[in-house]
């Protein structure tokens, strides 16, 4: 037997702000983290993807809690001997970075982005990122997150941005993108698509306007209501229909009226035409009057305009009835000032409306129906000035005021309105041009992928929300309108007119119209998706040759400018100039590669096959659609095995809940109540944060998060820091030389049962993903059975004289302790690597430790000292309840002892006496008068109060608890079964309300306890 300990003896307290940092840079100079490191020889691999935070970003708790859980599986496995790879990296935040690096420029100069050129611009981006980007790495590594750094991945760098380009160009060419005109959320101020991810419905104070839509021709019909058995409530001749709305700006828009077809009110008018109420009299637009299943009769009027360019349920409508859709606003959400003057677009949409045929998108999109008066307003300026003609002209719905005099009908009431996430303008649903993705094919092996169980859902029910959204998928809108982003590899030259190939046909701004033979043409409509410009140009010259050959084809630039200029005389086009699009790819696209193109695809990397599938991915639920599923679709559609089967991501998805402060409110800087894990880790330590993290992480629930939790985790490693010290002191740390299944001493083998139950626990806990019961397991062996029990039992053994006693219990303190420390690793790897080299306990570093095993379990001695465990319990339970003090001394009689339960009575009155203060025991046949009773297995153990509790006085005391107790029961009960309450009251005050009951109900319930002592006593 040998002792392995440093010699240099422990501090007395855990120092987490010293500690931590020196036990990361010793991660750091070992390499401990890199792809393998600590793996056994041929072992398999294990991958986890980090979810790439965004290189604007700083770690918030959301970040605290997801990279708690990775750490934890990635520690796990690599102490179990797997190849491990945690690859780390960044997202290029495309508007997020952009933003940031706009606002410095005009800090610092005043300087627009515009001004500066794109390129400028870029590297100005570059320079940013190389200099201020990606504090959070620095912010996980305080964390403790042990990601293979040194393969740090950034959606911009150079091999990502390869395997952005090749999936682009092959889904180009396979058909599965292509460019076309849809509704999606616009951002006025960044003047872009965003995805519905950034946008923020909030409820705001609005209005609803009412306003008369006049039947063509001065027609009318006769309006009826009727209640709900069919009794006419109203009838009246209108010469109307009337639509309610909360934009009355996009009434310039419409295509249509509808009603719901049941609706019986309007029968009448259904096919008929009626007249938008705004814009120069002598060129209001007509509109029809059609049926659609969206508007819902018992709604407002029932009617529902159609404004299919600014709406996404009227865009829906629209497509379903084949109704136009008309642009009413600018990038800039101003009112368009564009195109030929209004009474000519007015008399194109009129001719539309006649002839029933419905042109080409972009035909349409060219018609400008602004009015000349309103065109270049800010759309809420507009807004104001169209409600005031539209009641200057009487056609607005109108209501008695208190006086009898007739006003317009507007209704104040809450309306949610759209905002982008970091713009906090409102945003406008616009009908653009973008590239899209055929999301509907590239979801359907995604969504057999699920159901057939090769990716599983954890928790299962997040099963349900994934197969809603990809069965009812939407095209993706794949292209922002920014500089800073992966640029989209188009390029647009000329249409030949395959009429006359001869001849050039400029895009739909130039009307259709033939260039001129002599000019340099460059007009954005035939497109060459390739992924270089040299691909770009060889694809262009061998399409144009075939019609122009010798005229040569560039790309834009000061030399060939994207112009149609006078050209050369000659008879013939001069040059071909190829425009590339301007136009970027959302962030999201670049993140649905994640998973191998981090692994070095497309290039076939020794990475890719390692560890490609990865594992696990862990995620936050509200990312499922723009992350977990696009990653999901893009895997199965360009990873292959080697049969050619496709291949998931990852097999396991974990969709951990949300952090809420410890009211269970959604932390928000406007509530005052985000709390920054820095701090708490400046505070209390990233061990105490991150246990705290993992043993609230139950499946499914929200984490309530209050410091002061964090605080008792805190303690619970002081708790066995100060167990470290109490082994130091007793010469037990770093002993070797004995087998712990050798060991003789019943508190010995008990130990390592229970030792041995507790790892199997917490093993098979966190590969089911229940972190916070493996977590539990863990603190419950540490904090009760090892530092409480264990320490507590041994020591009279090295209080004494036995020096065989002596030695093998400081080996088995010495291994329990170093079976802590890996068993705790994974959750406070920094307190629990300092203990292991401070303690000599192991040998290297303890992340690379293999993972306890279970040895063999002597049952008898585990039951033996559980008794004991439990008999302690029991008698300083009744004391307790009693009122009784723990240092009074007592005698106790058994009854109905068997031999089993003599012996142990025999070996271990020593310690009932030490920890009890019983000073002694006896067999008897029946239980002496007046004391309480413990049953425990097949005997009765009974304490004599006679004497020692006024049985009267404790009786009253526990009777006037029992009723305070009742009282609060009830007030409580009645208030939370007020439904008016719980639905009106803040949820924190609800929560605390419940959480208020039930400690009244658990403290009822022990007080009944003792109350049953008593009785027992009579």
């Amino acid at each position: 037997m040998s002792d392995k300990g440093s010699g240099q003896p422990l501090e007395k307290q855990y120092d987490a702000p010293s500690v931590e940092p020196r036990i990361a840079k010793k991660w750091d100079e070992a390499n401990a983290f890199a792809a393998g490191a600590g793996a056994v020889e041929g072992a398999d691999s294990y991958c986890i993807v980090i979810p790439p935070p965004n290189v604007t970003g700083s770690l918030h708790m959301g970040h605290a809690l997801n990279n708690t859980l990775q750490d934890i599986l990635i520690r796990f496995e690599r102490m179990r001997g797997k190849d491990v790879l945690w690859q780390p990296g960044m997202d290029h935040a495309g508007i997020a970075t952009q933003m940031v690096v706009e606002r410095k420029l005009a800090d610092e100069g005043n300087v627009d982005r515009r001004t500066l050129g794109r390129d400028a611009f870029i590297d100005k981006v570059w320079e940013w990122k190389d200099e201020s980007g990606g504090i959070i790495f620095n912010q996980l590594k305080r964390l403790g997150a042990s990601c293979d750094w040194s393969r740090e991945r950034f959606t911009m760098d150079e091999g990502l941005s390869a395997a952005v380009l090749e999936v682009f160009v092959r889904l180009y060419k396979e058909g599965l993108i292509y460019r076309g005109k849809r509704l999606v959320n616009w951002d006025p101020k960044f003047e872009t698509a965003i995805s519905d991810l950034e946008v923020e419905n909030t409820e705001v104070d609005g209005h609803m306007w009412h306003f008369k839509y006049p039947l063509a021709g001065g027609e009318t019909y006769t309006y009826v209501e009727k209640d709900e058995d069919g009794n006419v409530t109203l009838e009246e001749e209108r010469d109307y229909i009337s639509i309610a709305t909360t934009r009355p700006e996009t009434m310039l828009g419409d295509g249509a009226v509808a009603v719901h077809p049941s609706d019986e009110r309007y029968a009448p008018i259904v096919g008929k035409l009626c007249e938008i109420p705004v814009g120069p009299k002598e060129h209001r637009r007509l509109i029809p009057i059609i049926t659609d299943d969206y508007p819902d009769p018992e709604f407002g009027s029932g009617a529902v305009k159609i404004t299919g360019a600014h709406d996404f349920n009227d865009y829906a409508v629209a497509k379903r009835n084949n109704i136009p859709c008309y642009r009413l606003m600018d990038t800039k959400a101003a009112m368009r000032d564009d195109g030929a003057p209004y009474a000519d677009c007015a008399g194109q949409a009129a001719q539309i409306v006649t002839s029933g045929e419905l042109p080409d998108e972009a035909s349409v999109d060219s018609i400008n129906l602004v009015p000349d008066e309103y065109r270049g307003l800010d759309r809420f300026v507009a807004r104001e000035k169209i409600i005031a003609d539209i009641n200057a002209d009487g056609l607005a719905v109108t209501v008695k005021d208190e006086e009898g005099n007739e006003i317009p009908f507007v209704e104040n009431k809450k309306v949610v309105q759209p905002f982008g996430d970091r713009s906090h303008v409102v945003i406008e649903p616009m009908l653009t041009d973008q590239w899209f993705a055929d999301a509907k094919t590239l979801a359907e092996p995604a969504i057999a992928s699920v159901r057939e169980g090769r990716t599983n859902f954890v928790p299962k029910s997040w099963e349900n929300t994934y197969f809603n959204w990809m069965e009812n998928i939407e095209p993706w809108c794949i292209s922002r309108q920014l500089w800073w982003g992966h640029r989209i590899p188009a390029w647009y030259g000329p249409t030949v007119d395959e009429d006359d190939p001869k001849k050039i046909i400029l895009d739909i701004g130039f009307h259709g119209q033939v260039a001129p033979v002599g000019t340099s043409v460059t007009m954005d409509t035939t497109v060459f998706v390739e992924k270089s410009e040299e691909n770009a140009l060889e694809a262009a010259e061998e399409y144009y040759s075939k019609f122009f050959p010798g005229v040569p084809v560039f790309l834009e630039s000061e030399d060939h400018p994207n112009t149609i200029g006078d050209g050369k005389p000659g008879g013939s086009y001069v040059e071909i100039v190829l425009k590339r699009d301007p136009d970027v790819l959302d962030t999201w696209f670049s993140s649905a590669l994640w998973p191998f193109s981090t692994l070095g695809w497309p290039e076939q990397t020794p990475e890719l096959a390692k560890y490609y599938q990865t594992d696990v991915l862990i995620t936050g639920f509200d990312i499922i659609f723009f992350w977990v599923a696009r990653m999901m679709m893009a895997g199965l559609h360009f990873m292959k095995d080697e049969n050619g089967n496709p291949v998931e991501p990852f097999h396991t998805v974990y969709v951990h809940a949300l952090v809420r402060d410890k009211h269970g409110q959604k932390m928000s800087k406007s509530k005052g109540n985000v709390i920054d894990p820095l701090e708490l880790i400046d505070e209390y330590g990233a061990d105490a944060l991150r246990f705290t993290l993992a043993v609230m992480a139950a499946q499914g629930r929200d984490v309530k998060l209050d410091p002061a939790r964090i605080a008792g985790y805190r303690n619970f490693g002081t708790k066995l820091w100060n167990a470290t010290r109490f082994a130091e002191m007793n010469e037990a740390l770093g002993v070797t030389g004995i087998d712990p299944n050798d060991a003789k001493l019943t508190v010995n083998r008990w130990i390592m049962a229970e030792l041995y139950a507790c790892i199997d626990e917490v093993t098979a806990n966190i590969e089911k993903y229940r972190f916070n019961d493996a977590a539990s397991a863990a603190y419950r062996f540490v904090w009760n059975t090892f530092c409480d029990w264990y320490v507590e039992l041994l020591k009279p053994v090295f209080a004494g004289d036995d020096k065989d006693a002596i030695s093998e219990s400081r080996a088995a303190m010495s291994y329990v302790l170093g079976e802590i420390y890996k068993l705790l690793h994974p959750f406070m790897p920094f307190m629990t690597e300092e203990l292991w080299e401070a303690t000599g306990i192991g040998e290297g570093l303890l992340c690379h430790a293999r993972w306890p095993e279970i040895g063999l379990v002597d049952q008898a001695a585990a039951d033996e000292i559980n008794w004991l465990i439990a008999l302690i319990s029991e008698i300083r339970s009744v004391k307790n309840e009693m009122g009784i003090k723990p240092s009074q001394v007592l005698p106790m009689s058994v009854v109905e002892a068997d031999g089993i339960t003599g012996q142990r009575l025999e070996l271990h009155g020593s310690a009932l006496a030490r920890m009890t203060k019983i000073e002694t025991i006896e067999v008897a046949s029946e239980a002496p008068k007046n004391s309480a009773q413990i049953v425990l297995g097949e005997a009765t153990y009974c304490l004599p109060l006679e004497g020692i509790v006024d049985l009267g006085a404790e009786r009253t005391r526990l009777e006037g608890e029992l009723k305070k107790l009742d009282g609060e029961i009830k007030r409580l009960e009645g208030k939370l079964g007020n439904e008016k309450f719980v639905a009106n009251a803040p949820e924190a005050v609800v929560e605390e309300e419940r959480e208020k009951l039930a400690g009244y109900q658990a403290q009822h319930e022990k007080t009944e306890v003792a109350m049953g002592r008593l009785a027992a006593l009579d």
